[in-house]
């Protein structure tokens, strides 16, 4: 019996899978067996004529392929080219060892990609599985972006066999080396960052509350609520807070190329985290993710790693914005469905936009506002107390104003959220300040007493919730590392008390 590598996609994530082939005495015959889709079954007939058109003579032998673990639901052409070479090199001393191998076979023999190969790749990768493996060459200038890899690219299944006999030289591989970037490293992990600022914060004028909570939530990945009159600069300030996110480390570099492989894009593998704004339309389905047959990923799993920015957010459905509590909560979203239940991560940081009321002009000195009093709490009655309960900061934007100026750029803001970012790994915490667990934050979020009694204070007069006070020791450890301070201070607590959403 020889075996090799392959895999397959279950969700979002690649799993491993044995292929084992045996020849034995007995009627001729080929039968794969595994729990394999249409596509698996009907590469007999591809391998068939692959190996006939380049002279390999089926032996008369009951041939049995394997994809082992059985119970799982295998798909894709990319086994194709494995099963061949266990077929044509089963009466070698040829060992495959730890060898994985993709390809689809064409009936001539030649050795095509398909749309899983990407992901599975990346996924392996990411995962720290895959070292070595065999892709059609046409795949072997994408999969060189893949650090820590070694890739031997084939054009025909001839080129596969020959190169695992240790007959054919200058054979096409690609080995590639660690990005590229501007980049440090801490504990012995490299995280990447760029200079690039296609939209830059230097272009917001006035709003210096805004872009303060934009330099929190960028530095400690705390969720965003930004509430203003229309053209106020909400979305001005929301698409530009993803270019100041922190660095990205190897695996989430990664992790970012496979989101974009499975929405159909190229991946660029720069160390920019995602952004995603849906419509308010959106259906239900579209953003978390579903399918009557296979569960597809949606828009809060391709979040992940980056920004979810909801604009006009209480035109959002009642159920998408109460099925988004869990997700902001437990950074996981399990679909379930008849024929598949799958898990997705969803460690986004998410920011929200809204006007104060339905025309917008509630704020405003110089507009008078058109809405009833009733119309105003039924728009503010869309967005429920256990849902803005996971909301960090809330900032009311100010009316725009002629003497507004410019003051800082994105790349003053960058450089200061990568500072605290080196703060934030070198106290071990190994996350971010908005992402600590319970446990965490009575170690990293030591208050001095005047911060504490202040604490106390707010939460006797505001009933503040668990969540909300977990919240404000994160904020204000974030406002602390940001001012430089060891402690969080009284000063800190009090300006995190200021983002709380009153009323």
């Amino acid at each position: 019996m020889k075996q090799l590598y392959c895999a397959t996609m279950e969700g979002i994530e690649a799993l491993t899978v044995e292929v084992e082939s045996t020849l034995t005495k007995g009627l001729p015959s080929f039968t794969i067996v595994g729990m394999v889709s249409t596509a698996i079954s009907e590469a007999k007939e591809r391998v068939k004529s692959a190996l006939l058109s380049n002279e390999f003579t089926f032996p008369p032998k009951r041939i049995t392929v394997n994809l082992s673990p059985s119970d799982l639901k295998k798909e894709g052409s990319q086994f194709d080219l494995g099963i061949a070479l266990l077929i044509a090199l089963d009466s070698s001393e040829i060992s495959f060892e730890s060898w994985y191998v993709f390809g689809e076979l064409g009936l001539d023999g030649t050795v095509k990609e398909n749309t899983q190969l990407y992901p599975l790749i990346l996924s392996l990768a990411n995962n720290g599985e895959l070292t070595h493996a065999v892709v059609p060459e046409v795949s072997l200038q994408k999969v060189s972006n893949i650090p820590d890899v070694t890739f031997i690219g084939v054009s025909h299944l001839n080129d596969a066999i020959a190169f695992f006999k240790g007959e054919k030289e200058n054979i096409p591989t690609s080995t590639a080396k660690k990005p590229d970037f501007p980049s440090y490293t801490v504990d012995s992990t490299q995280y990447y960052y760029q200079h690039h600022y296609p939209l830059n914060f230097f272009d917001v004028k006035g709003q210096e509350i805004a872009k303060r909570s934009a330099l929190i939530s960028a530095a400690g990945m705390h969720n965003l609520l930004l509430e203003g009159s229309p053209g106020c600069g909400k979305s001005m300030v929301a698409k530009r807070l993803r270019f100041i996110l922190p660095p990205v480390k190897n695996s989430e570099l990664l992790g970012i190329a496979k989101l974009d492989s499975l929405e159909g894009l190229e991946p660029h593998f720069k160390p920019l985290r995602p952004f995603r704004s849906p419509h308010h339309s959106s259906t239900l389905a579209s953003i978390f993710g579903g399918g009557s047959y296979k569960a597809q990923i949606g828009e809060v799993g391709l979040a992940h790693h980056g920004v979810l920015f909801f604009d006009e957010l209480p035109h959002f459905s009642k159920q998408v914005l109460e099925a988004l509590r869990e997700p902001l909560e437990d950074k996981r979203i399990r679909i379930s469905r008849v024929n598949s239940k799958v898990e997705y991560p969803t460690d986004f940081l998410f920011v929200g936009a809204m006007n104060p009321c339905p025309c917008g002009n509630l704020f405003s000195k110089n507009l008078a506002c058109r809405c009833s009093d009733l119309e105003i709490t039924r728009y503010k009655n869309r967005l429920s107390d256990p849902f803005l309960d996971r909301i960090d900061l809330y900032v009311q934007m100010q009316d725009v104003n002629a003497d507004d100026k410019p003051s800082y750029s994105s790349k003053e803001l960058h450089e200061r959220v990568i500072a605290i970012h080196q703060v934030q790994l070198s106290r071990k915490q190994g996350t971010f300040n908005g992402r600590l667990s319970d446990e965490e934050v009575e170690k990293f979020c030591i208050m001095d007493h005047e911060a504490t009694a202040i604490l106390h204070q707010a939460v006797m007069r505001f009933a503040l919730s668990f969540r909300t006070i977990k919240k404000l020791q994160k904020v204000s450890r974030t406002i602390a590392d940001i001012e430089g301070s060891e402690q969080i201070e009284k000063s800190h607590l009090l300006e995190a008390l200021s983002y709380r959403r009153r009323g």
